[in-house]
């Protein structure tokens, strides 16, 4: 278990480097933040991996370890604060017409009537 614990914080380190290598604008948060993000993830992952498999594959196990640490620590990035990107807008623009809100006659709600 203790070279599977080290293979497994050696995949989290492996994993933090290339996010950070790959993607530095996408986390703001800091270097320490994500390096130790995908280390924790890939030994939770790994650890729970093999007492599932209890012990019988350590090579899945340091396979799930890579893939929870690459998730875990792509919850961490955020594209929207790159460099050179615009924000995206979540609301729509208005409608031709200066109508924000079609559903409202003379600013009162309308009332549907009942059939």
């Amino acid at each position: 278990m203790l070279v599977e614990t080290l293979a497994f914080a050696l995949v989290g380190l492996i994993v933090g480097a290339a996010a950070l290598v790959s993607l530095p604008d996408h986390f703001p948060g800091g270097r320490a933040l994500t390096a130790g993000t995908a280390v924790v993830a890939a030994l939770l992952g790994g650890v729970i991996m093999h007492f599932t498999l209890d012990g019988a594959f350590p090579g899945v196990s340091i396979a799930v370890s890579a893939i929870v640490s690459g998730l875990l620590t792509s919850v961490l990035a955020r594209p929207d604060l790159a460099e050179g990107r615009l924000p995206a807008h979540r609301h729509q623009p208005r409608r031709a017409g200066g109508e924000r809100h079609p559903h409202r006659v003379g600013g009162a709600h309308r009332r549907h009537r009942h059939a």
